[in-house]
């Protein structure tokens, strides 16, 4: 049996940054994968 849509959102993981591993706040179509601090970092 297919799981719902709601029911598998509802059981992702929180996001986390892919520099640091900080949990990030989710923002409607962000798809960005570093927090604000690692972002501002001068690479």
């Amino acid at each position: 049996m297919l799981m719902s849509s709601t029911e598998f959102f509802s059981h992702l993981p929180p996001k986390e940054c892919a520099k640091c591993g900080e949990v990030m706040d989710e923002m409607h179509e962000c798809y960005a994968n570093k927090c604000v601090d690692c972002e501002s970092d001068i690479q």
